[in-house]
């Protein structure tokens, strides 16, 4: 059965985001991180499925940025532009030595500050992402969210995994919508977002407790 969790100034949805995508209404933008198609092993669906969820995201969102990785990213349509993510001590094998970089691409016109197309973030251990096999510092999504998404600005994260892109959403104070099918993964995402929306913030109204709803006509 799927569920939704509201967590403050975010929901998250339990469940394909094929489906629930056209159930949503407009949002400022999409920041993701979605399966590559190298052969992750993820617990519920398979690292093969590219670029179906693309046209969905774009009917709702004016502008949409992810991470393709480097190997498969010209399997997608070409984008408006592409940021560069430098992780200097990441230490994956390709033809010439080491990759130390990775595509963002962006569809749209972004809304956030205006600043360099480029950002270095490092890739370190995170203690609070469970097993999930892949997740993004959170530093990444901290740096897409500013260049494409301006103050007080809805985020969506379509493949939420362990949460990393509503925590980002959080801290610059965004509202944040995120989608998940594994249910794992998706009580880790609750956790560290709801961990995220208790700490303090300055000139804010006291929070609201989470709820947990469930959407109707699930079996």
């Amino acid at each position: 059965m799927s569920r939704i969790e509201i967590i403050g100034d975010a929901t998250l949805y339990l469940g394909d985001c094929r489906e629930i995508l056209p159930t949503l209404g407009k949002v400022d933008a999409v920041v993701t991180d979605p399966p590559y198609g190298v052969g992750l092993e993820y617990a519920s669906h398979d690292d093969t499925e590219l670029v179906e969820w693309l046209s969905l995201a774009r009917s709702v969102a004016p502008v949409v940025a992810f991470s393709p990785g480097v190997a498969n990213f010209t399997q997608f349509p070409k984008p408006d532009w592409t940021l560069a993510w430098w992780k200097p001590n990441s230490m994956g094998r390709v033809c010439v030595g080491f990759n130390t970089w990775e595509p963002v691409l962006v569809y749209g016109k972004a809304s956030g500050k205006k600043t360099h197309d480029s950002f270095v973030v490092a890739v370190a251990p995170q203690s609070d992402t469970g097993d999930h096999p892949c997740p993004k510092p959170l530093g990444w999504a901290e740096r897409v969210i500013e260049r494409v998404a301006a103050d007080g600005s809805t985020i969506l994260d379509p493949f939420m995994g362990s949460g990393t892109t509503g925590v980002a959403a959080i801290k610059l104070g965004r509202k944040f919508i995120g989608i998940e099918i594994e249910p794992r993964y998706f009580d880790i995402a609750c956790r560290r977002v709801e961990e995220a929306w208790k700490q303090p913030r300055l000139f804010e109204e006291p929070k609201p407790k989470a709820q947990q709803l469930t959407l109707l006509g699930d079996a």
